[in-house]
């Protein structure tokens, strides 16, 4: 099969050329796994350390800029895959959104409108990626919490090469290794203060990534034992919500929102830093 005078390499052939990819990944998984959570008290909250956070540092550890095991060929082979090996999950998120119309229905209007308060971070999070010497990768940075369907977005609608999709991704691999110690730290610190209902911090938990739901309510926990229960279900109630809704929040909101910042604020953030000077520098040069 041959499109413009390329052959595709048959799948047996990728899978060779690449299958230290696999293996490594796999051994990852399995030194991941067996280590576990690690809890870490500090004061009255918990840090808490997710397997993903030691997978992803090893693979940081054996790329082309460290041990060298892996070279940049394979770097970019590996980028290209995230797309595919998340797409399971989001299947998963699709059937338990399906499975949970009801719970959607009856979860009332503070759960269908939380949305509207993560679209509020992007008007903090934009100048800040401006300021950083951030270009089009901002906008796919800072429309969301970028987790798998943020990211799928981001892929389908400007291209799996595309530079809003590389800040997608690079806000999703920080995600995986820093936000889950701080969501977990966070909402153990914000339940420590009193100020906030337990169901209020079960149901800001569902913020729609599984792993820094699951780390918010292993904390909460830990603090409000009497309340685990409640703050889990609701923390999957929003969960569903935040998957249901969150995407077309990006859509129709999200996206349109930091394009429009993006072109207000570039040209003048942009050029603030040196960081910015040199990315403008770079993109007149292409």
């Amino acid at each position: 099969m041959k499109k413009a005078g390329y052959a595709y390499p048959s799948l047996f052939a990728r899978i060779g050329g690449e299958w230290k990819l696999y293996l490594l990944a796999f051994i990852f998984i399995l030194i991941a796994d067996s280590i576990g959570q690690i809890k870490i008290p500090v004061w009255k909250g918990t840090f808490i350390i997710f397997p993903i956070f030691y997978a992803l540092f090893l693979g940081i550890l054996t790329g082309p800029n460290t041990l060298k095991i892996l070279d940049h060929q394979k770097v970019k082979a590996a980028s290209g895959l995230v797309g595919v090996a998340i797409l399971p999950f989001v299947a998963k998120l699709g059937i338990n959104a399906g499975a949970n119309l009801s719970v959607v229905i009856s979860a009332g209007p503070a759960l269908l409108l939380q949305e509207f308060g993560n679209l509020g971070t992007i008007l903090l999070a934009m100048p800040v990626a401006l300021l950083l010497g951030l270009k089009r990768e901002a906008v796919g940075a800072t429309h969301s919490i970028n987790r798998e369907t943020n990211l799928a977005l981001m892929q389908d609608m400007f291209g799996a090469d595309s530079p809003e999709a590389q800040g997608s991704l690079s806000v999703y691999i920080v995600g995986g290794m820093v936000g889950t110690i701080y969501f977990g730290f966070m909402a153990s610190m914000a339940a420590a203060t009193g100020v906030f209902h337990p169901y209020a911090l079960g149901m800001a938990s569902g913020v729609g990534a599984g792993i820094l739901m699951s780390s918010a309510v292993a904390a909460l926990s830990e603090v409000l034992p009497a309340y685990a229960d409640e703050i889990a279900a609701l923390a999957s109630a929003s969960e569903t919500i935040s998957g249901i809704d969150g995407i077309y929040m990006a859509i129709f909101i999200g996206i349109p929102l930091c394009n429009w910042l993006y072109r207000k604020l570039e040209p003048t953030l942009g050029r603030i830093t040196k960081a910015g000077r040199r990315g403008v520098q770079q993109a007149e040069r292409k």
